[in-house]
């Protein structure tokens, strides 16, 4: 099984190739998660990208908007085409010449989605530092404020800051019941695996059918039904004080979900093609055991025939 990258590969690609030779190009599309892009140039340019994410509104109120400029800058255009949330304008004669800088505005601009979601994160972690800073030993610890992202319909993300780390739960849907018993097989690993010498530095993984847990228990609106599950992941300052680690950790965490269901998926077509391998073999077998009941023709003296089996 394989991890999935942050990176979109569709916007690299299409980047790489317009940049190179500037061309005409109309393209709608969606990610994973079901965020919505936009690809549009003429020949002469500018070459536009677009994106709509659910949870804009959201994701506004923890700063999208400042930490996006602070990465794209005056590449982001003031007025954002209708029906998305933030719109990207590339002059094809201000684009960098070949090389590493090309390459790296590429790989930032395919990024657009994870560094919008990595806002929360982000606002979360500089609350835990707050609110560490703040606790007495000798008095409660103070509390930290919940954030919500609801980046699917009917599944999201709740961010809960703490003087000594930052809580992270996954609500997420299974439609059918064989997703949810591979889903707890997959998660029942990942608990399993921390127990392991070797990794038991990992962000503590806990799950729970139906019922929330106590950290989004008072959140209203939360599903409460057979096909629901919640995934909580414990980060304590190790795993996003170091800026490096910070940057990789937001990016795992943030494809969680999308891990989790597309290897569920993976799982599924493997085991079918088992299956229909195992039946095909059966088959084989039962050909092989028929009884072939060879029918001669002979002849009398007189000249009739008749079968002998």
């Amino acid at each position: 099984m394989i991890l999935l990258g942050a990176e979109n590969l569709l916007i690299r690609d299409l980047l790489t190739s317009r940049f190179e030779t500037p061309a005409a190009v109309d393209q709608v599309f969606s990610d994973f998660d079901g965020v919505a892009y936009h690809i549009e140039s003429t020949k002469e340019g500018p070459l536009t990208l677009s994106m709509d994410i659910r949870c804009w509104p959201e994701l506004v109120q923890q700063g999208v908007e400042e930490s996006l400029h602070n990465i794209y800058g005056g590449w982001i255009r003031k007025g954002a085409e209708p029906g998305y949330n933030v719109t990207l304008e590339f002059n094809y004669q201000s684009i960098p010449p070949p090389g590493a800088d090309r390459d790296a505005l590429i790989h930032t601009v395919s990024l657009l989605k994870r560094n919008a979601v990595a806002a929360p994160f982000e606002r979360a972690f500089e609350q835990q530092a707050q609110l560490e800073a703040q606790y007495d030993p000798s008095g409660p610890p103070p509390p930290g404020s919940l954030i919500p992202i609801h980046y699917r319909a009917g599944e999201g993300i709740y961010i809960l800051p703490a003087h000594d780390r930052v809580t992270v739960v996954f609500s997420t849907r299974f439609e059918e019941e064989a997703d949810r018993v591979f889903g707890k097989v997959f998660l029942q690993e990942f608990v399993d695996a921390r127990r392991q010498p070797s990794i038991q530095n990992a962000p503590q993984v806990l799950y729970s059918s139906r019922e929330p847990p106590l950290e989004i228990r008072s959140v209203p609106g939360l599903q409460r039904s057979e096909d629901t599950g919640y995934v909580t992941f414990v980060l304590f300052p190790r795993h996003f004080q170091h800026p490096d680690v910070r940057y990789s950790t937001i990016s795992h965490i943030q494809l969680f979900r999308d891990y989790l269901h597309y290897h569920i998926k993976c799982s599924k077509a493997y085991m079918h093609s088992r299956m229909r391998y195992r039946v095909s073999e059966f088959l084989k077998v039962l050909n092989r055991a028929k009884p072939e009941h060879a029918e001669k023709q002979r002849k009398t003296a007189s000249g009739r025939t008749f079968r002998q089996g």
